[in-house]
């Protein structure tokens, strides 16, 4: 099947320019079969008992699970009789002129993060023993080697290269390189059975355990509550341009009970995700993503998407059938956690904030303060210039704009204002000052800084092009109003280079809740239908031991996050 499918797209695949494509990409037409029915049926039919049903109820427990497929041949041959046949469990460091024969599951194009030059092809293969390794061919070799996900092939000579040390996906020591001399050949009919797929996945715990350390990449089962803020119903509408055009989504996920966190699939994952979302008659609700990283975004731990990445959906492969059986018996359990109040980042008093600040194991995080506007100050710029490339700011050259990001590659830079304001606020505690970036100005004024910028120089024709902009009136209309505000505590505050706090969100008012009608010499009760905190789901106490402990100290373990970071390096 692997050789016919070689000869019709071998034209096909050499002419275009290697994508790592995945059974869900540009060969989805021919490789879709190999991943959804070959993963669920052996070829008499009978559904095959997958091991990913292993993984615990509770979600207490890492389990990798390889999906088999039956050979068509009557009389299955174990590798281990031809002496020159190896095993992925032998493969050592070192040239190695023995044969390799495995199936290809998935290979994606490994790149420079800064340049975007290529590096080489990232594979990951598994042999006869449900064993994981990865493979890669350098940049030199890359487009020598028709490759179609799902394939078994047969490796003479390769490379033993040690594994690498970060974003690893395979728990193999070696990496299987493709040498000088090397020679890769598809087997139609393998004579022994090899599996199909094998993931790993963590729970939430496990990845909270990992977060940030960037090494290994496990997988994540689980099903969608939210997609970019839109409950999961018949009738959502995934916003396509605006994703292709923001490169990325955001799912609020939850596997079993636990905690519910975000998911950001980027680029080519986010694009699979549209695909397959639309493709199912009814929308789905259990979502797969294989090679996860995850890291602390807005104080809270998030999961995201890595080149490496293939998402999967309610029926596609064994494990997420698994969940979508334990979904259909346990929709109670599974619905009765709230996203959005979950996954907020802690709330604090400026006064906590400070006090949070000088303590001495306190890390960069993420809080929601509410407080009112005093004043905006004047004397400097409330806007900046940026790079319409990247939003760095941008500076004169001799004849044009230069993007000050040295990672940016917009050789023609436009200039576009972005917001830089700092206002004066206060709460019940303390008083401070926020610097209000970019979106968030628009946030609060409810227009885009270059939209004020344009209209000042409409109305004002006879000032110079780099004349600065007086505060327009739009900011100056919110002294005195109270918002609840998203703040950063940069490495800048935790050094005592300044107070001066950022803010990266300004979240909507709270509609008011009902009032409940007086009764004489009673207390009213809560309402049933009051939204619980956080706290109050995951069953901690939400009180303060002091002002820099409890619940503001539950946030420090938040680190930098690199999300914006990433969508300015393209």
């Amino acid at each position: 099947m692997c050789r016919s499918k070689l000869k019709i797209l071998s034209q096909t695949i050499v002419a275009m320019e290697p994508k790592g494509h995945s059974p869900i990409s540009s060969l989805r037409t021919t490789n879709k079969k190999t991943v959804a029915s070959s993963a669920s049926t052996k070829p008499n039919g009978k559904s095959v008992d997958s091991s990913a049903t292993a993984m615990k109820r509770n979600g207490k427990s890492a389990v990798s699970s390889a999906i088999p497929m039956k050979s068509n041949t009557s009389a299955a041959v174990s590798s281990a009789h031809d002496d020159k046949m190896m095993f992925f469990r032998d493969v050592k460091l070192g040239p190695q002129e023995v044969d390799l024969r495995f199936r290809l599951i998935h290979y994606w194009e490994a790149r420079n993060p800064n340049t975007k030059t290529l590096i080489g092809q990232e594979m990951l293969l598994i042999d006869e023993e449900g064993a994981v390794i990865q493979g890669y061919v350098p940049s030199g070799r890359v487009g020598s080697y028709e490759l179609i996900s799902g394939c078994v092939y047969k490796l003479k000579n390769f490379f033993g290269s040690r594994n690498k040390t970060q974003y690893r996906v395979s728990d193999h020591n070696a990496t299987v390189t493709f040498a000088w001399n090397s020679e890769l050949s598809v087997v139609d009919n393998p004579p022994v059975s090899i599996p199909e797929d094998r993931f790993r996945f963590h729970n939430y715990e496990e990845f909270q355990a990992n977060c940030d350390h960037k090494i290994d990449l496990y997988d994540y089962v689980g099903h969608m509550k939210l997609v970019n803020g839109q409950t999961i119903t018949d009738h959502i509408v995934l916003d396509e341009a605006g994703i292709a055009e923001k490169r990325h989504l955001c799912v609020h996920v939850q596997t079993h009970d636990g905690p519910v966190m975000k998911l950001y699939l980027w680029d080519k994952a986010a694009s699979d995700f549209c695909e397959k979302f639309k493709s199912y008659g009814s929308t789905p609700s259990v979502i797969l993503v294989t090679t996860v990283n995850p890291k602390h975004l807005g104080g809270t731990l998030a999961l995201t998407s890595m080149a490496s990445s293939r998402v999967f959906m309610d029926t596609d492969v064994q494990p997420s059938r698994d969940y979508l059986g334990w979904l259909g018996s346990n929709s109670e359990i599974a619905n009765k956690i709230n996203a959005e109040v979950v996954t907020k980042p802690e709330t604090a008093t400026l006064e906590e904030l400070f006090s949070y600040i000088k303590l001495p194991t306190a890390k960069v995080a993420w809080f929601e303060c509410t407080a009112t506007i005093d004043d905006v100050i004047q004397g400097s710029a409330w806007y900046y210039i940026s790079c319409d490339g990247c939003n760095s700011k941008a500076f004169k050259g001799p004849t044009s704009l230069i993007c000050n990001n040295k990672k940016c590659m917009k050789s023609e830079v436009t200039g576009v204002a972005q917001y830089l304001t700092r206002i004066s606020v206060y709460d019940k505690s303390e008083q401070a000052v926020f610097v209000i970036l970019g979106d968030a100005g628009k946030e609060l004024t409810g227009k885009h800084a270059s939209e004020l910028v344009a209209r000042y120089f409409e109305s004002n024709e006879s000032v110079e092009a780099d004349h600065c902009v007086p505060v327009p009136q739009d900011l100056l209309d919110t002294i005195g109003q109270t918002h609840r505000f998203i703040v950063k505590v940069s490495d800048h505050n935790l050094k005592g280079k300044t107070r001066t706090i950022t803010v990266t969100k300004i979240l909507p008012p709270e509609a008011p809740h009902p009032i409940e009608p007086l009764v004489e010499d009673a207390i009213p009760a809560t309402s049933d239908g009051f939204l619980k905190t956080g706290s109050e789901v995951s069953g901690s106490s939400s009180g303060l031991v002091d002002a820099a402990g409890g619940r503001v100290r539950k946030a420090s373990e938040g680190i930098e996050s690199d999300e914006a970071k990433r969508s300015k390096s393209g």
